[in-house]
């Protein structure tokens, strides 16, 4: 989920959005017919495959809302997208295995603001493994670990490694850059303290969605800047990339579910102190110009997603640095989809991806 932009300038949109008598995901408002005339070639939000389709209906059907009409503490406790993809899974009677296989062991990641939670998921096997460091999604606002099970899973499995999943603190108990501290001590740590989990820090990755992508690149660029151990490539999945709300994807999917742009309003208004933070270069990534040097990277964008045209940006940006990019695009499907390749295709064919590129990169450095 995103950063973009704050509470500020933005308090009568927000009224009027918040006051919209639609409640449920994918009842969401078309936007009004003066914007619709405004911009004539705004493309309209393509349709959701049948696939992902069940996965919205499972999330409508869980009593699910848009964020952008909630408080914190309701927003945090509700159904959310991974909840709906588990129910089509038992509703399809989807055997969980072999992910299910993936041992597990919750840890507590010592850092100067305070211990953060985190698992390690372990496959089979002989080791030292590579790792994968990766952080979960949510807006910096909600979701935790647990939530987001099903990424680390996949990853540990098909790419025979250990994959560390980092909390870190939220927001808005927690304002930005909090976040970004602790993915760097969270990194730290991890280079540092691997070996004693069976991992060889020469060969690690870094990985994340959403909110978690634009913490993974960062700890790449923070690296990079430090002069230290540098990851070996980066999966980045729908990336906060950018700080501007009207690109074509946002206008594109300004209403759509589970993510649109009132959505991102609602958590940039608890992350951030003002709009002015968000031109932080820990956030507009698109805006940076010290991306040479950079691990390769694995750069997945979904198409009915108000992130997509920031993760597409910022994949250009790289390989204009002379990055190695693997830039995928998948249509039919919306944010969040990466953890559900249990029941969407689409998001199989994008995890496998992704582990082929992190098998690819640990080869390389061994």
């Amino acid at each position: 989920m995103r950063v973009l932009q704050s509470a500020i300038g933005t308090a009568g949109l927000t009224v009027i959005l918040l006051s919209s008598p639609a409640t449920v995901w994918g009842q969401q408002p078309a936007p009004a017919p003066a914007e619709t005339a405004q911009q004539p070639q705004q493309a309209e939000q393509a349709k959701p495959d049948a696939q992902m389709q069940a996965v919205l209906d499972a999330l409508k059907g869980l009593d699910a809302k848009p964020f952008s009409g909630l408080t914190v503490p309701e927003a945090r406790t509700q159904a959310s997208a991974a909840d709906a993809a588990r129910t089509v899974q038992r509703e399809k009677k989807i055997s969980p295995m072999p992910e299910a296989g993936v041992a597990t062991k919750d840890i507590a990641i010592p850092t100067a603001a305070g211990a953060l939670p985190a698992r390690v998921y372990t496959p089979e096997g002989k080791g030292p493994f590579p790792v994968i460091l990766y952080f979960h999604g949510g807006g910096w606002v909600v979701a935790d670990i647990n939530t987001y099970d099903a990424t680390p899973r996949a990853l540990a499995l098909g790419s025979k490694a250990i994959v560390v999943s980092a909390d870190y603190h939220h927001a808005p108990e927690s304002k930005f850059p909090a976040q970004h501290d602790d993915a760097w001590a969270a990194y730290t740590w991890t280079v540092e303290n691997v070996h004693a989990l069976n991992g060889d820090a020469k060969r690690i990755a870094v990985a994340g969605e959403s909110a978690g992508a634009n913490l993974a690149a960062n700890v790449a660029l923070m690296a990079k800047a430090k002069k230290t151990t540098m990851p070996v490539h980066q999966l980045l999945v729908y990336p906060i990339a950018g700080n501007d709300m009207n690109t074509p994807s946002y206008q594109e999917n300004a209403n759509a579910a589970p993510l649109g742009k009132a959505d991102m309003e609602w958590f940039v208004s608890h992350v951030f102190k003002s709009k002015d933070e968000t031109a932080d270069p820990r956030i507009n990534l698109v805006g940076r110009n010290d991306l040479e040097g950079l691990p390769p990277a694995t750069v997945i964008t979904a198409q009915i997603d108000p992130l997509r045209s920031e993760g597409q940006a910022y994949a250009e940006k790289l390989k204009a640095a002379g990055v190695t990019v693997n830039a995928r695009n998948y249509d039919g499907v919306t944010h969040e989809f990466f953890g559900m390749a249990k029941v969407v295709d689409k998001a199989k064919d994008a995890v496998d991806a992704a582990n082929a590129d992190l098998v690819k990169a640990f080869s390389k450095a061994k």
